[in-house]
């Protein structure tokens, strides 16, 4: 089969797909874990304990972007540069104060959770009854933060199987100890599940730190100004972004707990959960691989824009038959993830599924707009998401019901696809390639008849319908990414078999 791919690109195609492979197979056993967390927390405390176990999540996820002014994302980028020096002393400088700001900045915004306990329970909650939860969560602020200053060293170094042990090692672990706690202790354990899995993440991150073999330095006022302000300068893009990402999540789970009660805000957690379980290791080995890589290309226009084609080829191709497999067997999955409690979510599931479909199209043309530094773009484009996300689901849960979350998901990434190919287009020149678009007209469309297909057609038409549909991109991207990939990349004892597909 005839491909017109270079050896270059052979190679690219060969690193985007190792790094996935790696990424993605420790968020995979992340996954499972995930899995078995959640089936317990199901099963001991039901749709309403899934619910206030997102609040508090929610809680936590968005005091650490607050707090960590978004260096642990510039971080990598940071750290990346002065590994592209090959200057031994200016990434040991640049590595210490990421670690030392990370920690003083995890301190001040354990403190300030601290200190809002009762206002942030209040608004949460409705009252302050759950104000103590809050403020232990602050222990889990400090320790996130360290642990993010501590995978920036390590992201931004590529020790990409240092990162997937670090993934499987803290799933393993959380889980462990989340189980034992939430069974002790049924809806009282969900707090402390979440500082033990902090602290986990910071033990491990710290293990994988230091056999990068990095030492700490000593470090000068002269020394530390830049760095720092450099640190903050993109950081606090990144911080933004943060912030809107996790307070836009936050903002809609307040929305579906006001209007549809915690049950619903149950039902919300569990979907949105598994409908980014398939879709999440390949955004996960963007960040951790095509950025820092894209990063030290963002000079060169034609370079750049060929990553970007690249990496969102392979992502299409792997995350095609995924969602429309998730589409199909939505009722048997979220059984098995759940409880049959949960069959409210299958519908609102399907509509998360393809709005995940367009979020892996568009992360690659957004990675463009970071790799430029273009921070006030950046800025702008996360505040729309945010203004469009939470303006579009507020009227939908408000006079529809806990779907209208789904709804407003696919808007936002209809909305959110077509702004960033826009900015893209302008800071690089980029542009869709042949492959990209013939691969978005065939997986789109496909995903959006299966998903039309259970509400128009009888039940086992519409299977029979997305089983077929299933079984053709399945097909069809074993073939393609076979063909576009080096044999060496390919299992050995797979490779005859294998073969015979290409």
């Amino acid at each position: 089969m005839a491909t017109g791919i270079n050896h270059k690109s052979l190679s690219s195609y060969g690193q985007i797909l190792r790094s996935t492979a790696q990424i993605g197979g420790s968020t995979v056993v992340s996954i499972i874990f995930g899995v078995i967390r959640n089936k317990v927390i199901a099963v001991l405390l039901g749709p309403s304990g899934v619910g206030l176990a997102g609040l508090y999540i929610a809680i936590a996820e968005f005091s650490q972007s607050l707090a960590g002014l978004g260096i642990s994302s510039s971080g990598v980028r940071q750290i990346a540069e002065a590994a592209g020096t090959g200057d031994d002393r200016r990434i040991e400088l640049t590595a210490t104060i990421l670690q030392r700001t990370s920690l003083v900045l995890g301190v001040v915004g354990a403190m300030l959770l601290l200190l809002l306990a009762e206002p942030v329970a209040a608004f949460t909650f409705g009252s302050h009854q759950g104000a103590a939860g809050v403020a232990l969560l602050s222990i889990a602020v400090l320790f996130r933060s360290v642990a993010g200053g501590q995978l920036a060293l390590i992201q931004g170094l590529r020790r990409i199987t240092d990162l997937a042990f670090v993934t499987m090692l803290s799933a393993f672990f959380s889980t462990a100890a989340g189980i034992l706690l939430i069974y002790l202790f049924r809806e009282q354990g969900i707090v402390p599940s979440l500082i033990a899995t902090a602290v986990i993440s910071t033990c491990t991150s710290w293990r994988y730190s230091r056999k990068a073999g990095i030492r700490t330095t000593k470090v000068s006022l002269a020394q530390l100004k830049p760095e720092v302000f450099s640190l903050l300068q993109l950081g606090l893009a990144f911080m933004t972004s943060g912030l809107l990402m996790v307070g836009t999540a936050y903002a809609i789970r307040i929305i579906v707990l006001h209007y549809s009660g915690i049950v619903a805000a149950g039902f919300y957690q569990a979907a949105w959960t598994i409908g980014g379980l398939y879709t999440g290791f390949l955004l996960q080995s963007m960040s951790a691989d095509f950025y820092p890589r894209l990063t030290a290309a963002a000079s060169d226009d034609p370079e750049c824009n060929r990553l970007v084609n690249e990496q969102a080829q392979i992502s299409m191709l792997i995350a095609g038959p995924g969602v429309i497999a998730t589409l199909t067997f939505a009722p048997l999955v979220m059984t098995i993830f759940y409880t049959a409690e949960f069959s409210s979510a299958i519908t609102l599931l399907r509509w998360l599924c393809l709005g995940m479909m367009l979020r892996v199209i568009a992360w690659p043309m957004g990675f463009v707009i970071l790799a430029k530094g273009a921070r006030i773009a950046f800025f702008w484009t996360e505040i729309a998401a945010a203004i469009v996300h939470v303006g579009v689901a507020w009227p939908l849960v408000a006079y529809t019901d806990v779907n209208g979350a789904g709804i407003a998901f696919l808007v936002l990434y209809i909305w959110h696809s077509i702004l960033v190919y826009v900015i893209a287009r302008r800071l690089s020149g980029f542009r869709w390639s042949t492959a990209n678009r013939t691969l978005g007209l065939v997986f789109l469309p496909l995903a959006g008849a299966v998903f039309l297909g259970f509400y128009i057609l009888p039940f086992w038409i519409a299977m029979t319908a997305g089983l077929v549909a299933m079984a053709i991109s399945g097909l069809y991207s074993l073939r393609t990414l076979l063909a576009i990939a080096s044999p060496e990349f390919l299992p050995s004892p797979l490779r005859p078999l294998l073969a015979r597909f290409i």
